[in-house]
């Protein structure tokens, strides 16, 4: 019999046996300062391009203000305990309605975080008769509640609308098999590449095959729609999203998150809710805050437009340069090149310390051998001077990549990894 730990001394995982050379620097960074467009790494101010403060919240004095004297008025401890049992208020009450009016549904309820929260609802939602349906693309809360499924489930081709049927219907044999359920899981807007999900053409599928849609509308939630509702009010949809999914990590630049839907549906699942059921209320200070970044996210809508501005200016001045950013229709803005992990931390080396930008870096096992993508997230507080100071960096950092300059400088890396 092996001794449990063999796997951890022997096979650190693709991204850490990269630990010794990436921790603290590719990995695990530290940025310092308050947050904004610009911030401290390692002592040197860089253009943060790596922050989801969609509409520069989190350092907006209104938002500071109304954080601080919620603190000072309840603390952080406040209320105690889940709220079935002594977490309840009607503060809490008063924020699940807004936020149910905002994005066109009956009723909404409070999830302390938006990664458990999707765990706990796909949980919820689905019994070992049922099936689930979901984009192979997925993000990885709802990779993860999937796995907690105990029936079957299928993943279709990203986007794929004949994949998403073809699984459909696979889904529908085993159901009718069964007597259970198909729920068909979506993001509104995929985080790493920006593309909405196919939502329109998927709710059209609904006249054809008998199943549930659960969006989740992380990146969507505040950027996208006339009114900010998000993805399947961008596509003329909301209506047709049977449990839709935000977090207030993204455009509230918060903590915490919500499901809504029919109120029935809500009802169900606050009761069955097992993340919620067993764990302590969302903070009052934090629900307070919320309440006053939704205000905004109404009354404001000159936050979403100069996010967009900002948006195009950076995108449009991408593709202008030849840069390859995908199909991206959100905010999200990757930057797809070629190369392998050393060449990309020679790449993000040089973009951080003699460029003075900061963007995430992603690689293998995210995306396929062979492609680097820095992904960047455009926000309200960006400026244009920052956007053309990340053009001319892009500009030069494309072509040490392509002239093997960044090769050169990994070989050693390379070498010692055996990569």
């Amino acid at each position: 019999m092996k001794d449990l730990f063999d796997k951890i001394y022997k096979d650190k995982g693709p991204l850490g046996k990269w630990a010794d050379q990436a921790e603290g620097y590719f990995v695990f960074p530290k940025l310092e300062g308050e947050i904004g467009n610009r911030m401290k790494f390692q002592g040197k101010e860089v253009i943060t391009w790596s922050v989801n403060d969609y509409l520069g919240l989190a350092n907006h004095p209104e938002v500071r203000k109304v954080d601080a004297e919620a603190a000072k008025q309840y603390g952080s401890a406040y209320p105690m305990g889940a709220r079935m049992m002594s977490g309840h208020t009607n503060l809490h009450e008063q924020l699940q309605n807004e936020l149910a009016e905002f994005v066109s549904k009956e009723a909404a309820y409070l999830l302390n975080f938006g990664y458990q929260g999707m765990v706990s609802t796909i949980d919820a939602l689905v019994g070992k008769d049922d099936v689930i349906v979901y984009d192979v693309d997925a993000h990885a809360c709802i990779i993860d509640g999937v796995r907690l499924h105990m029936g079957k489930r299928f993943t279709y081709k990203h986007n794929d609308v004949a994949s998403i049927e073809k699984n459909l219907q696979r889904a529908e044999k085993i159901a009718q098999q069964t007597g259970g359920g198909i729920l068909l899981i979506s993001e509104g807007v995929f985080g790493m590449r920006g593309e909405q999900g196919k939502l329109k053409e998927i709710v059209a599928l609904k006249e054809k095959y008998n199943f549930r849609l659960f969006v989740d509308d992380a990146h969507g939630f505040g950027t996208l729609g006339k009114t900010g509702a998000g993805a399947g009010e961008e596509q003329g949809v909301q209506d047709q999203i049977d449990v839709y999914f935000a977090t207030f990590a993204k455009s509230m630049a918060s903590t915490g998150a919500f499901i809504a839907g029919d109120q029935e549906v809500i009802d169900y699942l606050k009761y069955n809710l097992r993340s919620q059921m067993f764990a302590k209320s969302l903070q009052m200070q934090l629900v307070v805050g919320a309440l006053k970044r939704l205000d905004m996210l109404r009354s404001m809508p000159e936050l979403k437009e100069k996010l967009w501005e900002n948006v195009n200016a950076l995108q449009n001045g991408l593709k202008e340069r030849g840069f390859d950013i995908g199909t991206t229709q959100s905010c999200v803005t990757p930057v797809y090149l070629k190369g392998s992990i050393p060449e990309a931390m020679a790449l993000v080396k040089d973009l951080r310390e003699n460029h003075g930008v900061f963007c995430s870096i992603v690689v293998y096992p995210v995306i396929p051998k062979g492609l680097i993508l820095l992904r960047m997230i455009p926000t309200a507080s960006h400026t244009m001077k920052d956007i053309e100071e990340t053009l001319e960096a892009f500009s030069s950092i494309r072509e040490r990549l392509e002239n093997g300059t960044y090769k050169r400088l990994s070989a050693g890396v390379a070498a010692a990894m055996g990569d």
